[in-house]
């Protein structure tokens, strides 16, 4: 080595001339605050007017972004499970009092038409009873549609 002279300078900072010189945040990866990150989020509002606006681009079908998915989200947040059960219970049980119903007016009638005793009145029973059958019928296939359609229009 040839007696050649090398001066080196350190500059040093202290805490308070480090912060102010030193840019120690991570701006130029991308990385963001809580607070920038409230402040880009869309409130309620501006949400549905994006989701209006994008309504017929949104499948209807799918695993996630889809009409399904907010359904089926939306569903089990509001435990609509619980209340389809509910109604198709209430609808069972409609269907029980009305078929109860028909049958106490059929009972009545029989009753009226014994207690007249003559021929022209059974005639009037069998037909009483086959309207009456013919409307449990279709009392009972009203009630079985209105069931699949609950079902159907829950996603069960």
């Amino acid at each position: 080595m040839g007696g050649e002279r090398l001066d080196l300078r350190k500059e040093v900072f202290n805490k308070v001339q480090y912060i102010k010189t030193i840019n120690t945040s991570f701006d130029e990866l991308g990385a963001t605050s809580i607070t920038q990150d409230l402040q880009v989020q869309p409130t309620v509002e501006e949400f549905f007017g994006l989701y209006n606006s994008l309504f017929y681009d949104i499948p209807a079908l799918g695993e996630t972004n889809s009409h399904e998915y907010l359904v089926k989200t939306s569903g089990e947040y509001i435990n609509f499970d619980d209340i389809s059960e509910e109604i198709t219970a209430l609808q069972a049980e409609i269907s029980q009092l009305r078929q109860s119903l028909l049958n106490a007016q059929l009972e009545n009638i029989k009753v009226q038409i014994s207690q007249s005793g003559d021929e022209a009145s059974d005639l009037i029973l069998s037909t009483a009873t086959q309207e009456i059958n013919a409307a449990s019928q279709q009392l009972i296939e009203t009630n079985t549609t209105l069931s699949e359609n609950t079902r159907t229009s829950t996603g069960g």
